[in-house]
């Protein structure tokens, strides 16, 4: 072979050796990004309810049928409006009794007060006319038992015969005391007609409760009653949302209660209407955890409630928990140890070779978490498996674009943090 020919297989032969010991020596590559300062928001996300502030159900206190239902669900009404009547026939009778004995004691007290008395006094006349003759009687009769022209008999027949007139008065005194104002008879007569009109009282309002009205201006939900039914006390004929505010009502759940504060602003979407988002706000929390489904009742105002809302209608609810208008943020796989600790370890590429460095940290979401000490901007972090430190490294920054795209932009990793929030 020509000497021109084996120097030149020589010196491809120690290029290709070069080569591959350079690719075999080169650092490996590791997925990254570039720190940067950028908004970072928290949300929670949940279901909710719509409701009224106050909701009742409308029933009956009589058992009784049912005979006009005037009503249908989705009516508005206002307070006093009858909404179901039931039958009345045997309570108006009733009612008519009992009017009929008070007009009966009310006549029986007016007689004692007028023709009663005027009886009463003449009793008591006469039994005083009658007295004094019996008196005057006796009287005579003694004269002439004295002079011996009757009898001893004669004059105690006189003498039971005042004893008579005597007693008679006194009935006819105790009478007339029990017939004055403060009198026995009076007071009974009068305590009869109070139990008369009492027993009327208790009759219309029984009769009253045969009209079942609404309580308040509201609007029917359901209607749970038709004509001809038999009711008993205690079962709901009608569902009322009374009138006033809407307000939205969620079950969330305890773990989040660190989360969610009174006053913090809401976006709401209603699930038949999507593309009609409106806001709210946060108006209270409940003081108890339903324990069995580990849960806290969350009530939202909206701020301008829509037309379309309806009663149980079901809402998606985005509850903005936190901001930071300018925060060093990195994605929670980028931290080394306990997630839920103030302080981790992340990793970075400085200068060609692995630096682990420790870090504390502030806000955090489900995808990324704010560094608050321990970063600069333009550091760059290392998001892949963990590396020894000091160990070299080629950082590979299109881990952040595919980050970004994955979200729709194609930005810097500031830019794909931004919207990594956290649910």
């Amino acid at each position: 072979m020509p000497r021109k020919s084996t120097l030149q297989i020589a010196a491809i032969a120690a290029l290709a050796a070069a080569a591959l010991a350079w690719w075999l020596g080169r650092p490996a590559a590791a997925p990254a990004l570039t720190v940067q300062s950028a908004p970072l928001l928290r949300t929670l996300q949940f279901s909710a309810r719509v409701a009224t502030a106050s909701r009742v159900d409308v029933g009956s206190t009589l058992t009784g049928r049912v005979v006009e239902v005037a009503v249908d669900e989705g009516a508005r009404v206002r307070q006093g409006d009858m909404l179901v009547r039931l039958e009345s026939d045997e309570l108006r009778a009733a009612l008519a009794q009992a009017q009929a004995s008070e007009r009966q004691a009310a006549a029986r007290l007016a007689g004692l007060r007028s023709t009663g008395r005027s009886t009463v006094q003449a009793a008591v006349a006469q039994a005083e006319s009658v007295l004094a003759a019996a008196q005057a009687e006796l009287r005579r009769t003694q004269d002439l038992l004295a002079k011996g022209f009757v009898s001893p008999a004669r004059l105690d027949e006189t003498q039971r015969v005042v004893a008579v007139a005597e007693a008679q008065l006194a009935s006819a005194r105790a009478q007339g005391e029990a017939n004055a104002d403060a009198g026995t008879d009076v007071l009974q007569a009068e305590a009869q007609l109070a139990l008369a009109r009492s027993a009327t009282a208790a009759a219309e309002a029984r009769l009253a409760q045969t009209r079942i009205a609404a309580p308040a201006d509201a609007r029917v939900l359901s209607r749970l009653v038709e004509p001809g039914q038999i009711v008993q006390p205690g079962r709901a004929l009608m569902s009322l949302a009374l009138a006033g505010s809407l307000q939205l009502e969620a079950q969330v759940d305890e773990r989040y209660l660190e989360q969610l504060q009174v006053g913090q602003i809401a976006t709401v979407v209603a699930d038949a209407f999507p593309g009609q988002r409106f806001a709210a706000s946060v108006r209270s929390i409940a003081p108890l955890v339903d324990a069995q489904r580990g849960a806290i009742e969350v009530k939202l105002t909206p701020q301008q409630a829509p037309g379309f809302l309806r009663e149980d209608m079901t809402l998606s609810v985005e509850v903005e928990t936190a901001r930071r208008e300018r925060a060093l943020s990195v994605p929670v796989a980028a931290l080394r140890g306990d997630p839920d600790a103030t302080s981790a370890t992340v990793l970075l590429a400085r200068d060609g070779r692995v630096e682990a460095r420790t870090v504390r940290l502030g806000l955090r979401t489900l995808d990324a978490a704010e560094v608050r000490d321990g970063l600069a901007e333009g550091d760059t972090v290392l998001l892949g498996p963990p590396l020894a430190p000091g160990s070299r490294v080629r950082a590979d920054t299109s881990a952040a674009a595919v980050l970004g795209a994955s979200k729709g932009q194609a930005g810097d990793a500031g830019t794909a943090l931004t919207n990594a929030m956290g649910r």
